[in-house]
């Protein structure tokens, strides 16, 4: 199965906090599993982080990536133009257009946020 892991998910996974769900975890531990990160992740790390929201350090979440095995998924016109069409039920600009990623690829997104399971049954709550 190929998953893209939604930021907070990502953020839960690099550092073993016990928000994330043992279904979760498995789904990324799963060696089955392609996993997916998205700059749209990483640039929302970085945003929150620069505004004091977050406690990151970009350069070394970019650096564990394929110690976990995690492929980085580019933002590509597809994904922008999908975005267009979605319905208006999450208002987050990075989660919509993680949404849109997904639904362009097409991947399964994992997330924790019960809004952004609404617009798509291939999407994972865990």
């Amino acid at each position: 199965m190929k998953l893209l892991l939604d930021t907070h998910i990502l953020l839960w996974w690099l550092g073993d906090d016990k928000k994330l769900s043992e279904n979760g975890r498995q789904f990324i531990q799963n060696p089955d599993n392609d996993i997916f990160v998205s700059h749209v992740s990483l640039w929302e790390i970085q945003i929150k982080t620069m505004a004091g929201k977050l406690n990151a350090d970009l350069e070394t979440i970019i650096q564990q990536l394929p110690d976990n095995n995690f492929q980085q998924l580019a933002i590509h016109s597809n994904h922008i133009l999908t975005l267009a069409k979605l319905p208006s039920h999450h208002q987050d600009p990075f989660d919509r257009m993680l949404i849109s990623q997904a639904l362009s690829e097409p991947l399964h997104l994992i997330t924790h946020d019960k809004n952004v399971s609404h617009y798509s049954e291939s999407i994972i709550l865990v």
